[in-house]
């Protein structure tokens, strides 16, 4: 089965801009309560994702950083932990059991490398389960 029936299209997808400031993800992930987002450039290529934990190493080794400064800090600052791996849109599921292992996420892209969605964990093991 093709990882576009189990896609959750752009649109149904809690994203920022890689031009985006610290606050702008903080606030995004605590609207949406999502420990994880995608991360797009202005062209809407897949750029990266960036964690929760990402966000906290940042503010850490900041040692004045506080909610107002968080204006003034991009997130292209922030060192990833992980480097969330993407798709394309001829993958099948089953090629996505070793890569969604160790990620909450598949973002998948087209041809040109534009962000279309994502496939989460979850969906990839009820399609496993429906293959018993």
């Amino acid at each position: 089965m093709n990882v576009l029936f189990k896609m959750i299209p752009k649109e149904k997808v809690v994203y920022i801009y890689d031009d985006s400031t610290i606050r702008q993800a903080m606030e995004k992930m605590e609207h949406y309560r999502y420990t994880i987002i995608p991360i797009l450039n202005k062209e809407g290529e897949y750029v990266s994702s960036i964690s929760e934990g990402d966000l906290l190493w940042y503010i850490k080794n900041k040692s004045d950083f506080n909610y107002k400064k968080a204006e003034q800090h991009y997130i292209y600052e922030v060192k990833k932990e992980k480097d969330i791996k993407s798709n394309g849109i001829n993958t099948e599921m089953k090629d996505l059991i070793d890569t969604i292992e160790n990620q909450n996420y598949v973002p998948i892209v087209d041809d040109r490398n534009i962000f279309i969605g994502i496939v989460t964990r979850k969906s990839v093991i009820q399609y496993l389960l429906q293959k018993r």
